[in-house]
């Protein structure tokens, strides 16, 4: 059951610095934007792409996507405990940013540990396998960022969640298809963690009632576009999902102001009393 996240005030800790692997090739990095004050801001942006094959300077934004999609990487990876391998970061993350890979590294080993509680460590010397260590007991609360308590799926769960609010309360399949895949999440694959994903989050989340997932009229090819649920808006809220999002990308929730005034407004409509009732009887 999704729970209000915890904000955690721990320092971060540095993992043991990799070996450089090299100068990466690789073709197109698209990554999810974090474009401010647009309606529909949010995870999912415009295709970026690296056009040189030699890596020239990059912006802090885009280190800052890079780590905030290492960092979600990481988290998912780590749902079952198995050694996270170093060839699978670069693979599915780091892609022509393997120059600066110990730096990339670093950067999510702190945002793990001061956001979520976790350690990032290598299994052993030079074995370039990588676990999450809990340094904080786990609490009910932090279900829905840590994906304790038994629920290995509340975080992807999450994750979708996200996408859907910052694209605008609507998002295609396709869309979601585009960013799951950058985790290593595919829709025709089995994963390791949550066996057939496409089922995972069209079916089974549709079917608990966290998610509606319904055909867009004259697509062709079909396309079809995920919602929030009823249950989503009974356990969770708007503001929690946006903190989430926020918390990943280490920003504040404030530098979305589209999303934050909705969020805001439902959290002052929550508030309110309820009125409309039964008059009591006499």
């Amino acid at each position: 059951m999704l729970q209000k996240p915890k904000s955690r005030g721990r320092a971060g800790s540095q993992p043991e610095r990799e070996r450089d692997g090299g100068r990466g090739g690789g073709g197109a990095e698209e990554a999810p934007s974090t474009s401010r004050g647009a309606g529909g801001a949010g995870w999912q942006g415009s295709r970026r792409a690296e056009a040189s094959p030699k890596a020239g300077p990059r912006s802090q934004k885009q280190l800052e996507l890079k780590v905030a999609e290492l960092v979600q990487f990481l988290l998912i990876k780590d749902q079952k405990k198995i050694p996270i391998k170093r060839a699978d970061i670069l693979k599915h993350v780091v892609g022509d940013y393997k120059d600066i890979f110990p730096d990339l590294l670093k950067l999510a080993a702190q945002r793990l540990e001061y956001v979520f509680g976790y350690r990032l460590v290598e299994l052993e010397p030079k074995s370039n396998t990588y676990i999450l260590i809990n340094t904080l007991e786990p609490v009910e609360e932090d279900a829905e960022v840590r994906g304790d308590q038994g629920t290995p799926t509340t975080g992807l769960l999450m994750i979708v969640l996200g996408l859907i609010f910052m694209k605008g309360n609507s998002i295609k399949e396709t869309e979601v298809w585009d960013f799951l895949r950058r985790l290593g999440v595919h829709p025709t694959k089995k994963h390791l963690i949550f066996g057939d994903p496409k089922k995972l989050i069209t079916e089974d989340f549709v079917r608990q009632r966290y998610l509606e997932y319904r055909r867009i009229p004259h697509t062709d090819p079909v396309d079809y576009e995920f919602q929030w649920g009823p249950r989503t808006n009974l356990e969770t809220s708007k503001m929690k999902v946006l903190k989430f999002v926020a918390k990943v990308h280490n920003q504040d929730p404030k530098d979305w102001p589209a999303q934050y005034c909705e969020a805001l407004a439902e959290e002052e409509a929550r508030a309110r009393p309820q009125t409309g009732g039964p008059a009591p009887s006499s």
